[in-house]
């Protein structure tokens, strides 16, 4: 243990321990109900932010946040000691206030910051990589000759179609008069005929002459321009082979214990995964910080806990102090490797739906049946969980083939459309696709909202370091409209209908948590918000072109809650 490292824990009094009883497992990282023990340690820790003034972190909680507010995520563990005694660890993802080491919160895994490391030292060079690159771009003479290069482009593409059209305008006047020349016959037609044929041959010569000149001045500009670009792309390749190289080198520090003390590399752990080799930041979240220390200090780990400070960034769903699981992109390889051989509590989603197997069928035809989905049930099955409305219905139609003609998460409960052939499937589907099924979802939100209605558009994209969540991205987002009415409310609680108008994943989970859109999660969203008894989102009403009597249908169950 360093000199410091007995500073890292903080012990928890008697009467607390004696009061509490300790987990007999390890917490579920990726969906968990925080222990007693890791609430009154997030609660000091929480208490240890608002009050320690060196940090010197914009966490973008004041009035006047600047544009710097990085809001940020904290973890805690708690563990036993080598004399058995319990505390608890703090740690933070990333880095704070641009430093990976604070007292009270344990080390990284590897510090890439600490004074003349290789890391700070390529940084160096790839900072003047990137200066030489603002050089050159900032060239008045290189903004000159790019400048010219379009210009020259531009007015050479204008010049050419312009006189080509004058010479078109020239060859219509040969033909009308080559065609009075016939009509009359006359000593002189042979030599103005000679006349027009010169006439046509000097202009294609003076077109060769225009596309000549023009050819040759931006020959002439884009060899002046050579020396620049040929630098750029130097430096710009560079810098990508030296980035590509020290990425390599941190990730070849990193390498992580278990229970067992069994240390595994970055790279190992990820080889085996989708990504193939670590992603940025791995190794860096707040978990295996905390793990780690523990492993490498005799700590036995008990509990842990993570939480969010700060400001939300603006594509997230963040809420301050709020609790949230482990990442799942870049945490969960590591994590399996640190907790192989712990007894951790059951990850809820592999555990078998409870209650009647039986499912409330609305309606039911010969071309597709409407199924009144219960919530905690899956669309189809999954990875790891056969049960589903799919196998269900498997199970009881015999040869006929259940077709899932939409989808509803897990969560939400409501109606849900199954066709019977490939042919019905296809034409109802189309009319998801085409925005001509109406659909209206209820749902209870965990604020009180003052609008009475309105519409949200966020464009949304899949976090692809955390699915299934969400992400709101301006950029590269789908658009996703949602329109939006208040049924009733009490003080805390609000009930409102929802007509999506499209069909993006989470969409009416997004758009209820997200801050640009209602700033109010659906009560019992365990992703975008608290977990509770279940998720209270009600696909309620569902309307559509019947594929064979041609005619509008139209399904309501409402929701029991």
């Amino acid at each position: 243990m360093g000199n410091n490292d007995h500073n890292r824990i903080s012990y928890f009094p008697d009467d607390v321990i004696n009061e509490i009883a300790l987990p007999d497992r390890f917490t579920f990282p990726f969906y968990y109900e925080p222990h007693a023990l890791t609430k009154i340690a997030a609660a000091e820790l929480q208490h240890y932010l608002e009050t320690q003034t060196g940090l010197d972190h914009n966490f973008g909680l004041t009035a006047d946040t600047g544009e710097m507010a990085i809001g940020k995520m904290f973890g805690v563990l708690v563990v036993a000691d080598k004399a058995g005694k319990i505390g608890y660890l703090s740690a933070f993802s990333g880095k704070l206030a641009d430093s990976n080491d604070h007292p009270k919160f344990v080390p990284p895994v590897f510090d890439m910051l600490v004074e003349n490391s290789f890391f700070l030292k390529e940084q160096e060079v790839i900072e003047a990589i990137n200066t030489q690159l603002e050089e050159i771009s900032s060239d008045e003479n290189y903004d000159c000759l790019k400048e010219d290069l379009v210009q020259f482009s531009d007015r050479s593409l204008q010049e050419i179609t312009d006189f080509k059209n004058e010479l078109k305008n020239n060859k219509e006047a040969r033909r009308l008069r080559r065609e009075e020349l016939l009509d009359n016959p006359h000593p002189d037609n042979e030599l103005q005929e000679a006349a027009l044929a010169k006439e046509s041959h000097y202009d294609r010569h003076r077109l060769k002459l225009l596309k000549e000149k023009w050819k040759g001045l931006l020959h002439e500009t884009r060899t002046k321009l050579t020396p620049y670009d040929a630098r750029i792309e130097a430096l710009k390749n560079e810098r990508k082979e030296r980035s590509a190289t020290l990425q390599g080198q941190l990730f070849a520090q990193y390498s992580f214990l278990n229970k067992a003390g069994k240390s595994k590399s970055l790279q190992d752990i990820f080889s085996a995964t989708a990504f193939g080799r670590p992603p940025s930041g791995a190794g860096e979240c707040a978990t295996p910080k905390l793990l780690q220390f523990a492993f490498a200090n005799g700590y036995h780990p008990l509990a842990m806990a993570e939480f969010w400070w700060g400001a939300a960034p603006s594509s997230e769903i963040r809420q301050h102090k709020q609790f949230y699981p482990a990442c799942a992109g870049k945490c969960k390889p590591i994590l399996a490797h640190m907790l192989e051989g712990m007894p951790i509590d059951d990850n809820p989603f592999l555990l078998p739906t409870e209650g009647d197997c039986s499912l409330d069928i609305i309606y039911e035809d010969d071309c597709f049946l409407v199924v009144n989905k219960p919530a905690g049930l899956r669309s189809v099955p999954g990875v790891d969980i056969f049960d589903s409305v799919y196998s269900r219905l498997k199970s009881a139609m015999g040869d006929t083939e259940p077709l899932m003609v939409h989808r509803l998460d897990m969560g939400t409960s409501g109606l849900l459309v199954v066709a019977k052939t490939p042919e019905i499937h296809k034409h109802i589907q189309k009319q998801f696709l085409d925005r001509t099924v109406k659909k209206r979802y209820t749902a209870l939100l965990s604020k009180v909202i003052d609008k009475a209605e309105g519409e949200i558009r966020l464009p949304l994209i899949a976090d692809p370091f955390n699915r299934p969540r969400q992400l709101v991205d301006f950029e590269n987002g789908k658009t996703s409209i949602t329109r939006w009415k208040v049924i009733e409310h009490t003080r805390a609680i609000t009930k409102v209908q929802f007509w999506p108008l499209t069909g993006r994943t989470h969409q009416l989970r997004m758009h209820s948590a997200h801050e640009l859109g209602l700033n109010a999660p659906i009560v019992g969203d365990d992703l975008y918000g608290d977990p509770d008894k279940r998720l209270y989102l009600h696909a309620a009403q569902i309307s559509f072109v019947h594929p064979k009597t041609k005619e509008r249908v139209n399904f309501e169950v409402e929701e029991d809650f």
